[in-house]
């Protein structure tokens, strides 16, 4: 199982419970295509080929053009992806539980390269508020599709 890198300079985790079946959770977050009509952070989101591990999506938040490469999926429970950007490394993990009628969404990044040693408590404050962002976005369109 990929993990993100524990020893990385900023390591964010949060989650969120989404009143919602978790069919349509996992749908809504894995359709990368889709992502910016319903997450107010990304511009721009294209996969190339099939979601799945190995294959690379392309995609555009705050200005920065990003490639991320799958390295874990588990359909319905459990989606990795990373891959350097602007000098950073990223490992991102998704996990997805249901739990009573809910589903528990925990998000994990690590976030390492010259750039995050440089601005470690700016870049740490700017991924807590993207992944803050981007559970609230995805609970409030789960929840309007529900």
């Amino acid at each position: 199982m990929i993990t993100i890198d524990e020893n990385a300079p900023v390591v964010v985790r949060l989650s969120t419970e989404i009143d919602a079946p978790i069919a349509t959770v996992w749908e809504l977050h894995t359709d990368i295509a889709a992502w910016p009509t319903w997450n107010t952070d990304v511009e721009q989101a294209e996969l190339d080929g099939p979601l799945m591990p190995g294959n690379s999506f392309s995609w555009r938040t705050h200005g920065l053009e990003i490639t991320s490469t799958v390295r874990e999926l588990v359909p319905g429970e459990r989606i990795v992806w990373g891959g350097p950007a602007g000098g950073i490394d990223g490992i991102h993990v998704w996990t997805f539980e249901q739990s009573e009628g809910r589903v528990v969404v925990h998000t994990e990044e690590s976030w390492s390269g010259a750039p995050v040693e440089a601005a470690v408590d700016d870049l740490g404050k700017a991924l807590h508020a993207s992944l803050e962002n981007w559970l609230g976005c995805l609970k409030a369109r789960a929840e309007r599709l529900a």
